[in-house]
């Protein structure tokens, strides 16, 4: 039995997508943070419960081949990256081999994935960031992220993840903080002003928006801080304040007004023009959600002659890169402004017979039933925890030739899989898509097809 606060050597075995070691001490089971498969370590347990433990990494004694030197100095305390002390070639092992575990051991599936399509840029790939903001022990403003389950900043304004253009306007902005005294909000006693600084840019456009959250919608100095940043930063279009006043973790509020520039930047995707408000949902990695909806559409087969429904349509993107290879599109999203959204981007690139309504999808099942429409296939990006059962059931009531599930959850995409299979359809191939390298973060793409009955 471990004991707590005691000191043990093992070799570590497996890896966890949030990048914790699993090795074994006379057959008990311990998680061992900063760890890589293959390891000799000496670690202390630090806490015991009945069939599991965890430890704190004292020492490295046998290195894994797999292993390397982080290239980011608060790894170790940041909470963004799973991976930077390890390969490449090991973090995709380590993603194939948990969207296999998925769908073996929770889907039931005896089917082995398809390879996993890496990431050809491992850094700087991410186009939104959301930067924290606080102060320093001498009362400087600081911008960073979130150590591993706190909520102490981390200063990191040159983090590897994100865009590199990123940096300079979050040390501008700090300045400018610094400079005319703005207060910064303090989670612990509900005072201050600024909360975060979220920033986004168009990849293709390069057009950047600068998002400042404050509790108040009054903030002073902030025609100077529009003033000051346009003119350092020519490629800021648009400048939002975004009120959130609630004591919660949830970073944007309910209202967001344009202070300078435009409301929305725009971008190109698989050749669509997309216009993207603050708080619309956007792919952070837009070369590889490309590569990522390319590989959905190469499993959905499309002849040129479907009706394709987009269900969790945001505001359109999957549903629109498919537009000139199917016959007609409906999209179906529960948040009406992500469909206005939608609506718009499909009439600035002159898709007429693309039609987005809000609805959930027991209500697009009805809507198209009602107008004697089926869809041929269905394309289903749902949120992290998956469809509910009502999506479901709503799927096979359509009952269309093909389902395409594009997941970021491959737990729940296993489940809801298992749950179509349960009523008709078959798992035809997935494979797993790392849109978020040196993090614990894997997507998965499926295809199940309407079962063939035998006999």
């Amino acid at each position: 039995m471990i004991e707590k606060n005691k000191s043990y050597e093992a070799v570590i075995e497996d890896l966890t997508l949030e990048g914790s070691g699993l090795c074994r001490v006379d057959g008990f089971a311990v998680f061992v943070p900063m760890t890589a498969v293959g390891d000799r370590i000496r670690f202390k347990a630090v806490k015991v419960q009945k069939n599991l433990a965890y430890g704190l990494l004292e020492q490295i004694i046998t290195p894994s081949p797999v292993r390397q030197k982080s290239d980011c100095p608060v790894f170790r305390q940041c909470g963004g990256c799973a991976f930077r002390h390890i390969t490449y070639e090991e973090e995709l092992r380590l993603k194939e081999k948990a969207v296999r575990d998925a769908f073996c051991r929770l889907g039931g599936f005896s089917l082995e994935p398809e390879p996993i399509l890496g990431c050809p840029e491992q850094n700087h790939y991410r186009n939104k960031a959301q930067y924290p903001l606080g102060l320093d022990k001498n009362g400087h403003a600081i911008a960073g992220f979130y150590a591993r389950r706190s909520h102490r900043i981390v200063p990191a304004d040159g983090c590897l993840l994100q865009d590199e253009t990123f940096g300079p306007v979050v040390r501008t902005v700090l300045g400018l903080i610094d400079r005319y005294r703005i207060p910064v909000y303090d989670e612990e006693t509900g005072r201050g002003m600024l909360r975060h600084l979220f920033l986004r840019r168009g990849p293709t456009s390069g057009e950047m928006m600068a998002c400042l959250v404050s509790t108040t919608r009054k903030v002073p100095y902030l025609d100077e801080i529009c003033q000051a940043l346009t003119a350092a930063f020519p490629e800021i279009v648009s400048i939002v304040l975004n009120i959130n006043a609630e004591h919660t973790n949830v970073i944007l509020g309910r209202n967001t007004v344009t202070v300078w520039g435009k409301d929305t930047i725009d971008d190109t995707l698989l050749d669509v023009k997309l216009s993207i408000a603050p708080a619309a949902f956007y792919q952070v990695n837009s070369p590889q959600a490309e590569r990522l909806y390319r590989l959905g559409y190469e499993y959905a087969g499309f002849r040129g002659n479907e009706r394709l429904l987009d269900l969790y349509c945001g505001i359109g993107s999957i549903g629109l890169g498919a537009y000139r290879q199917v016959n007609s599109l409906v999209g179906v999203e529960v948040i009406q402004p992500a469909v206005d959204a939608a609506r718009k981007n499909a009439a600035q690139n002159g898709m007429e017979r693309a039609e987005f309504f809000c609805a959930d999808a027991g209500e697009a099942a009805r809507r198209l039933a009602d107008r004697g429409e089926t869809p041929d296939i269905i394309i289903v990006d749902p949120p992290r925890k998956g469809c509910d059962q009502q999506v479901i059931d709503s799927i096979v009531r359509m009952s269309p030739e093909r389902v395409v599930m594009i997941s970021c959850n491959p737990a729940t995409a296993a489940r809801d899989a298992k749950l179509l299979c349960g009523q008709g359809y078959e798992l035809k191939k997935y494979r797993g898509v790392d849109m978020f390298p040196r993090t614990g973060h894997v997507e998965t793409v499926a295809l199940l097809e309407k079962a063939i009955l035998k006999g």
